[in-house]
């Protein structure tokens, strides 16, 4: 049975921060553990992954000591049920447009009473090897609902989105936000950053957490310094470019 130790952080009022993998590589997750991130998204919405290969990259998260959520493609019964059976922590779900998404999110999420998860003894259940009755109660206490605001509708219907019980984050997508605000790819416009401040204060009033994504360290530090408790910083595949880019320069500054 887990403890979710980032969702203890969250409650406790403080800052975590993470990063997507998209690639299938156990050694980039326990990478990503090693180096202080706080949790790791497993990212099946814009990547290749499949939930036998989450199921891989779970395990390496645990091994470093590091929370595993899993960004799944859409919020169907079926979807939300097989990633957290295989291991996931929580899900990070897309799209949530309304507090009817919302509810059918956290009721798929969770066990009897709070939701109708199937019953089953898979590896979020050690494989049958626990009392079931302190299985789902585990369960339904350590498992974490993070919630996308990425476009008009989400942020015209947040109050009622936020009051949802069991959801714990909303995640602001900036890019996708910019998108639909019409002002694609603008992250810094100031449609955004009403957006973010709308999403930080929807959430304190309701007692969870507002998320987003940044680019780099100095973003994260300046949202978490603006009310972001749950930040994702890049990617496994971005972070490797930039380091590549800057060692490559730094190599190429002089004439050999």
């Amino acid at each position: 049975m887990i403890k979710n130790k980032l969702k203890d952080k969250l409650k406790n009022g403080d800052t975590a921060i993470g990063t997507f993998v998209m690639c299938n590589s156990p050694e980039i997750v326990e990478i990503v553990g090693i180096t202080g991130f706080d949790f790791v998204v497993l990212d099946t919405e814009h990547g290749p992954l499949s939930i036998e290969s989450t199921q891989n990259l779970i395990r390496a998260a645990e091994v470093r000591g590091i929370t595993p959520i899993t960004r799944i493609t859409e919020s169907s019964e079926t979807t939300v049920l097989r990633s957290l059976d295989v291991g996931a922590y929580g899900i990070q779900v897309p799209q949530v447009n309304d507090a009817h998404t919302a509810s059918e999110i956290v009721k798929f999420s969770k066990y009897y009473p709070k939701g109708i998860r199937g019953i089953a003894m898979p590896r979020s259940g050690d494989y049958g090897n626990v009392d079931v009755s302190k299985y789902i109660e585990n369960a339904n206490d350590e498992t974490i609902i993070i919630v996308h605001c990425e476009n008009k509708q989400s942020l015209d219907n947040l109050d009622e989105i936020a009051k949802v019980p069991g959801i714990d984050v909303i995640f602001l997508g900036p890019y996708d936000m910019s998108q639909s605000l019409g002002i694609p790819g603008q992250v810094n416009h100031p449609y955004i950053q009403e957006a973010a401040q709308r999403v930080i204060k929807v959430c304190r009033q309701n007692g969870i957490a507002a998320g987003t994504f940044v680019g780099n360290g100095e973003e994260a530090r300046k949202k978490a310094e603006q009310g972001f408790q749950y930040i994702i910083m890049g990617m496994d595949v971005t972070l490797f470019s930039n380091v590549c880019k800057y060692e490559i320069s730094r190599a190429k500054s002089k004439e050999f």
